[in-house]
C-alpha cells in the first residue's frame, strides 16, 4: 500500500509531428507484444459482499459457507486483516466478533460506500487480465492467481497475496476526497491519501505479484541493493502495465517526477557524496526507500522514496546497455550489485 520534465518536450514535439500515425502509439513509446491469445481471463470474486451478506442471527452457518467458498482466504482475512486471532468458524469468540463487526454501523456504511464506488469491476478485470497476460508472456512459469476483493476497515491493505490469491482492499481506493480518509488524517497523511484512487489498483496488484514471484531478503541489504530491487520492480511494472502512466507506477505526481528528472544528477551526487550507497542503517534505508512527503536534506520539491526513483534509473541504464537480457533474467539475478556495476550509471 503505493511524472514530467523538460526532457519530455522533444518527445511531445515528435508525437505532435507524427500525430496522423496514431497518438496512442507515440504515447506508449514502446511496442508491446500481442498477448490477446494467452488464455488468462480474470474474474474478480467479491469476498467483501459475501462477508457482509452473512446473517448475524446465524453467524456460524454464514462463516461455514464463507470458508467453503474461500477456503484459503477466509482464515487469513479474519486473523491477519481483521486481527480476530486464530480462525475457526466453530469458535464462539470468532462468531461473536463477526456479529459485532457486521452490526457496526460505521463498517456497514463503509461497505455501502464500496458498493456504490465499485458497482462494476469489468474495467478492472480487463486491466488485471492484461497485466497477467503480459506477465505470462515474459515469465512463462507464471500461474495467474485468483483475485478477490475485501474490506480492511481502513487497515491500509491496498493489495496482498495469500497462497494463490491476490486480495484487493477496496476501502483503500475510494478517492482522495473520501471523507473518512480526512477524519483519519493523523494515521493517513495526505501524501498517502493522494494515491487512494482506483487507478492505483492494477499497480498495487502487480507490485504484490512481483514480490510474490521474486521474494528478496528484507533485512541486511545495502541501500544500493534495495534501490536495485525497487528499480527492478519498476521495470517489471513498465512491462506488465505498459499503458499505465509512469506517475502511477512510481506513485509520484507529475510535478514530483518532473523534479526528479530535472535533478537526476544532483540526486545521484547526493547519495555518492554522502557515502550512502552501501549503508545498511535501517533508518537511512527507510528514509530513502519508504513513503514520505519529501526527502530530508534535498531542496524543496523533492518527493519521498527518492531511492526508488534512482533505482529505476539505474535498472533502465542496465537494460539499455544489455538489451539481450530478458525480464525474467533481470528479475532472477541474485546479485543486485552485479546489476549496479554493469549499469555504469552516470547521470548528466
Amino acid at each position: 500500500m503505493q511524472i514530467y520534465s523538460n526532457k519530455n518536450i522533444l518527445r511531445l514535439i515528435l508525437c505532435s509531428f507524427t500525430l496522423w500515425t496514431g497518438l496512442s502509439a507515440c504515447g506508449d513509446r514502446v511496442k508491446t507484444p500481442d498477448v490477446s491469445n494467452i488464455p488468462i481471463d480474470v474474474t474478480i470474486e467479491r469476498f467483501d459482499k459475501d462477508f457482509f451478506a452473512i446473517d448475524t442471527n446465524n453467524a456460524a452457518e454464514g462463516l461455514k459457507l464463507l470458508r467453503s467458498k474461500y477456503p484459503d482466504f477466509t482464515p487469513f482475512y479474519f486473523q491477519h486483516v481483521l486481527n480476530f486471532g486464530p480462525y475457526s468458524d466453530t469458535d464462539h469468540i470468532v462468531q461473536m466478533q463477526t456479529r459485532a463487526f457486521l452490526k457496526n454501523n460505521d463498517f456497514r456504511l463503509l461497505q455501502d460506500s464500496i458498493n456504490q464506488h465499485f458497482q462494476s469491476l469489468d474495467k478492472l478485470e480487463q486491466e488485471i487480465t492484461d497485466a497477467f497476460r503480459f506477465t505470462k508472456y515474459y515469465i512463462p512459469s507464471f500461474k495467474a492467481p485468483k483475485v478477490r476483493t475485501f474490506m480492511s476497515a481502513i487497515g491500509n491493505y491496498g493489495a496482498l497475496t495469500v497462497d494463490s490469491t491476490v486480495g484487493i482492499g477496496l476501502d483503500m481506493y475510494l478517492g482522495a476526497n473520501f471523507p473518512i480518509y480526512q477524519v483519519l488524517s493523523a494515521e493517513l497523511p495526505s501524501y498517502l491519501v493522494r494515491t487512494f484512487e482506483p487507478a492505483y489498483i492494477p499497480v498495487n496488484v502487480m507490485k504484490v505479484v512481483e514480490q510474490d514471484l521474486f521474494p528478496r531478503a528484507a533485512e541486511g541489504r545495502k541501500l544500493v541493493e534495495q534501490m536495485i530491487d525497487a528499480g527492478r520492480q519498476q521495470y517489471f511494472l513498465s512491462k506488465v502495465l505498459p499503458h499505465t502512466a509512469d506517475t502511477l507506477r512510481i506513485g509520484y505526481t507529475r510535478q514530483q517526477l518532473d523534479w526528479c528528472d530535472e535533478n537526476e544528477e544532483m540526486i545521484w551526487q547526493f547519495f555518492v557524496q554522502r557515502n550512502l550507497l552501501y549503508s545498511t542503517d535501517w533508518q537511512q534505508l527507510m528514509h530513502f526507500m519508504g513513503e514520505g512527503p519529501s526527502t530530508q536534506g534535498m531542496p524543496p520539491g523533492s518527493p519521498g522514496k527518492i531511492g526508488v526513483y534512482t533505482g529505476s534509473r539505474i535498472v533502465s541504464a542496465y537494460m539499455e546497455r544489455h538489451p539481450d537480457v530478458t525480464l525474467q533474467q533481470l528479475m532472477e539475478t541474485k546479485d543486485a550489485l552485479q546489476i549496479f556495476n554493469a549499469a555504469k550509471y552516470r547521470p548528466k
